[in-house]
């Protein structure tokens, strides 16, 4: 692909920023919360209609607990590219009412705006581009939009993984970290620990009582210890719950823990430190549950070549791209930890996300649009 075609990219996006604007403020005052299964699908017909406008081949997977989730197929077959978003957002429906939509600058506030309808905006557009300058790649290009994401994707990580292992590359429309792509994530682990003792009167019996929370005081200390800075492993006790009342020793106690490691290794040796963890009284008990979570992104090689590649493209257009790394996980920890190269942060630059301030930098629309259909030029070798 040459410079030239870049910079025509580059150049329609931009004459088109106020079109994107106009969906992304479209986008979120469709409220699409994880929880609400009627407002996802709700925003994912519109979405369809999109898709389908764009000549993509659009399939809709029904899910009964969560939104359904859409698939948009471009010249199908194996290889070639799959880009990744999710429609549901972490705000109730209701909210876009309390803070409506608006433009500060260069900036567009709005729920759901940086994380991640912007981010979907994106996609849409650099695949506008490419079909009307008569650009568009020749190869499989799927476009996966799922539904529970902010809740883990518990219910559409088959789909996610399956069209992962089916292409070449991933593209994850997150947004990127400090306006930076998003070449590294830490792993993330959930676990319960729940202490029985014995419950006794805390006056007239307290000697025969074992007490539940105390023991989980030292479960609590236990747990925080194993944080590591210096190789970015995090153990965060969250939630504490137990007891009944303050004159009775308490018979049982629960902790909720989330850890955080950068490579799997370490990972897993967090993992076997929890579940080792043994009882301080003699007479407690600890039981230990594993909820699950999601392994860490590794930057490996082929990521760091994947994001050279955008980083050179971004370049001929005369955009700044940076790369970084990010506590939070996503979708793109489940598709590199299959070994499939995975680019994450791919959507639009703000800040706020999941808080009140919340906002996206309209700027950006254009640019990163620009650069995911560069990358997609690119990727698919036309």
């Amino acid at each position: 692909m040459t410079s030239a075609d870049n910079r025509r990219i580059l150049d329609y996006l931009r004459q088109h920023q106020p079109q994107m604007v106009t969906d992304l403020q479209r986008f979120i005052e469709l409220e699409s919360p994880t929880s609400h299964k009627p407002a996802v699908d709700a925003f994912g017909a519109a979405l369809a209609d999109e898709l389908r406008g764009l000549g993509g081949e659009l399939e809709t997977i029904s899910k009964a607990e969560v939104g359904d989730v859409l698939r948009a197929r471009w010249n199908p077959g194996a290889g070639g590219v799959v880009i990744l978003s999710h429609m549901d957002t972490v705000w109730d429906v209701g909210t876009v009412a309390g803070r409506p939509t608006r433009i500060d600058g260069d900036r567009i506030y709005g729920v759901g705006s940086m994380d991640m309808k912007g981010g979907i905006v994106i996609a849409l557009w650099a695949l506008r581009a490419l079909r009307e300058l008569t650009l568009f790649p020749t190869q499989p290009i799927t476009y996966l939009l799922n539904s529970d994401e902010e809740t883990g994707s518990r219910h559409s990580s088959a789909e996610i993984e399956t069209e992962a292992l089916a292409h070449d590359v991933v593209f994850v429309t997150e947004p990127p970290q400090d306006g930076k792509y998003k070449t590294q994530r830490k792993g993330t682990g959930h676990y319960t620990i729940t202490a029985k003792g014995r419950a006794a009167h805390s006056g007239a019996d307290h000697a025969r009582g074992i007490n539940a929370i105390a023991e989980l005081a030292h479960q609590v200390l236990a747990v925080q210890a194993m944080t590591d800075y210096s190789i970015g492993t995090t153990a965060n006790v969250g939630v504490i719950s137990g007891g009944t009342r303050p004159n009775v020793v308490p018979a049982q106690a629960q902790i909720e823990i989330n850890t955080r490691a950068t490579t799997r290794v370490n990972q897993r040796s967090i993992h076997e430190k929890i579940m080792s963890l043994q009882p301080r009284h003699p007479e407690a008990e600890l039981i230990i549950e594993h909820g699950g979570g999601v392994p860490p992104m590794e930057r490996t090689p082929q990521i760091a070549a994947l994001f050279k590649q955008a980083q050179t493209l971004a370049a001929e257009m005369g955009i700044a791209l940076d790369e970084g790394s990010t506590g939070g996980g996503s979708d793109g920890n489940k598709t590199a930890a299959l070994g499939v190269p995975t680019l994450d942060g791919m959507g639009i630059v703000g800040d706020g996300g999941h808080a009140i301030n919340e906002y996206g930098e309209i700027s950006s629309l254009s640019e990163r649009a620009a650069i995911m259909a560069a990358m997609l030029r690119e990727r698919l070798q036309v």
